[in-house]
């Protein structure tokens, strides 16, 4: 899709995304930021990719590189990955799984094929989220934590299965340690099914993952993000078998500037990590030696993410 397209919607404002190729063909729907909405909550990025099924011929591999300022989310779906970081981490991430690093002062990560589907094809589908550390935070120590799908809180909500990943909703709480108020829910709707949803956040949006569920009787959109009204109830219905993600949590406290894989409040942070990475100052992943440029397209401050 050329660009974001959007809409008001009696319930509030649907985000389509855009298309976005990372390389090597691998391409992935980008909801957040967008024009029309640049965060919700916490969440200041917001990527879906796949379902898509990956060849052994075929090279998805996101290879080594940098963030400051900000924490990942990583939730899959079905397939795998693994996560190496400059920290020295190495973990399997599979389907269920909440996979959290917090890169704080600066931390290098890359998020290849498993070894053990080397050599046979697989199908890949999951989320990338960014959320953006407080601002005392911001210069935190980096860190990198597991939570392995059997520790998610899962339960019934009307029709729904709900999988509270982040923060608590419908009376269980995930044990996922986010740096602020932070909410992120997975939930499934079989055929005909309907859920009553609160205003769980302050900032609250939809995204449906499968299918096209109907907010208050007017169709959400498959692959569309919905972002909530302040403060309303809503109505989930379903003519189809539905997935959907719920983020959200309270206002970010301050502006961000977002450039390539950095965040900060402070311009003059992300021209400095710009330096660091170029300089290769901010470490490395053992035994993974490839080194991603900085975009030709410097860094010029444009209007913070608020």
């Amino acid at each position: 899709m050329a660009g974001d397209q959007a809409g008001r919607a009696p319930f509030g404002v649907k985000l389509a995304g855009r298309e976005h190729d990372l390389g090597g063909g691998f391409t992935v729907r980008r909801l957040l930021p967008a024009a029309q909405r640049r965060s919700v909550g916490p969440f200041i990025f917001f990527d879906h990719f796949g379902p898509v099924t990956v060849a052994p011929s075929v090279n998805f591999d996101v290879r080594p590189h940098p963030h400051i300022g900000l924490a990942t989310v990583t939730y899959l779906f079905e397939g795998a990955m693994t996560h190496r970081d400059s920290l020295g981490n190495v973990q399997l991430i599979e389907p269920g799984a909440i996979n959290w690093m917090t890169a704080g002062r600066g931390i290098v990560h890359s998020e290849r094929r498993p070894e053990h589907l080397r050599d046979r094809p697989y199908v890949n589908h999951g989320l990338q989220l960014w959320t953006a550390l407080p601002r005392e935070r911001e210069e935190d120590e980096p860190s990198f934590s597991h939570t392995p799908s059997s520790a998610i809180p899962e339960l019934e909500c009307g029709d729904a299965r709900v999988r509270v990943l982040i923060g608590a909703a419908f009376g269980a709480r995930s044990p996922v340690a986010a740096l602020s108020p932070t909410l992120y829910v997975d939930a499934m709707l079989p055929a005909g099914g309907s859920f009553e949803l609160p205003p769980l956040a302050p900032e609250l949006a939809l995204f449906a993952v499968q299918g096209n569920p109907s907010i208050d009787g007017e169709p959400a959109g498959e692959r569309v993000m919905v972002v909530l009204e302040p403060g309303r109830a809503a109505t989930i219905r379903t003519g189809s078998p539905a997935r959907f993600v719920l983020i959200g949590g309270d206002p970010l406290d301050g502006s961000r500037h977002l450039w390539w894989n950095f965040v900060s409040s402070r311009k003059e942070r992300i021209l400095q990590a710009s330096a660091d990475w170029e300089a290769q100052r901010m470490g490395r992943v053992a035994g993974d030696d490839e080194f991603i440029p900085l975009p030709p397209t410097r860094f010029t401050p444009p209007e913070p993410i608020s």
